[in-house]
C-alpha cells in the first residue's frame, strides 16, 4: 500500500490510525498542502486523487480517497481489529460519531475554508469547533465507555483524536468538554495513536517533532 498524506491533515492522521491498529504497512508518500503553492494541485497528485486532497490510499490495485471510505475498506478486507461494533445499535452510534466530526466539524475549519477567512481564521475555526464540540460531548455523554462508543476502540475515535488535536491547535478551551478530553487522553496513550501522531512522520519539521 501506498499512502499519500501530510503530517498535519486530521484526515490523513485518521488513516494512519487504522492501518497502524490493523497492522499494515505501507509505504508513505508525503504532500505538503503549503509548499510550492499546495503540491496536492499539481497534476500529478490530481492523477492520483481530482479532488485535491490527502489522505490517498493505494491498495490492492485500487486507489481510494475520502478517509471515511478508505477506513471502510480496509474493515471490509482486513477485519481484525474490528473498528466497527457488531451490535447494530452502537454500530449506528460509532458512524453518528465519526460523521458528526467528518462532515459537521472538519470542513468548516480545514485549509480552503481558513483561507478564505483571512484575519478572522482563528475566531472562526474557534466557532465552528466549539459549536460541533458543544453537541458531540453531550453525544458522549450517553455512548462513551472508557472511549467514544463502549470501551472498545472504533471509528469515532480515529476521527475524535485528530480534531481535538486541531481545537488545540487553534487555541480552543477545552474546560467545557471533559468527556471528549477524557477519551482523547485515554486514546493517545496507544501506541496506534502514538505512531500515527503528526509529531511522528516522515514529512514533520524537524521543528515539530516529539
Amino acid at each position: 500500500p501506498i499512502l499519500y498524506s501530510y503530517f498535519r491533515s486530521s484526515c490523513s492522521w485518521r488513516v494512519r490510525i487504522a492501518l497502524a491498529l490493523k497492522g499494515i504497512s505501507y509505504d508513505l508518500v508525503p504532500v505538503n498542502l503549503l509548499k510550492d503553492g499546495g503540491q496536492q494541485f499539481s497534476a500529478e497528485f490530481k492523477a492520483v486523487n481530482p479532488m485535491q486532497q490527502v489522505p490517498a490510499l493505494k491498495i490492492d490495485g485500487i486507489t481510494l480517497s475520502q478517509s471515511l471510505a478508505i477506513i471502510h475498506y480496509l474493515e471490509d478486507t482486513r477485519p481484525n481489529p474490528r473498528l466497527l461494533p457488531q451490535d447494530p445499535k452502537k454500530r449506528a452510534q460509532v458512524r453518528m460519531i465519526a460523521d458528526h466530526i467528518v462532515s459537521g466539524i472538519q470542513p468548516l475549519q480545514n485549509l480552503s475554508v481558513l483561507k478564505q477567512m483571512g484575519e478572522k481564521k482563528m475566531e472562526w475555526a474557534q466557532n465552528c469547533i466549539a459549536s460541533g464540540f458543544q453537541a458531540l460531548e453531550q453525544i458522549l455523554q450517553h455512548t462513551a465507555g472508557r472511549y467514544s462508543v463502549g470501551d472498545e476502540v472504533s471509528m469515532a475515535d480515529l476521527c475524535l483524536v485528530p480534531q481535538v488535536s486541531n481545537a488545540e491547535r487553534f487555541r480552543l478551551d477545552m474546560g467545557p468538554y471533559p468527556t471528549i478530553t477524557r477519551i482523547n487522553k485515554a486514546l493517545l496513550e496507544l501506541e496506534a495513536f502514538k505512531v500515527s501522531h503528526p509529531s511522528q512522520q516522515p514529512d514533520t519539521p524537524a521543528e515539530l517533532r516529539a
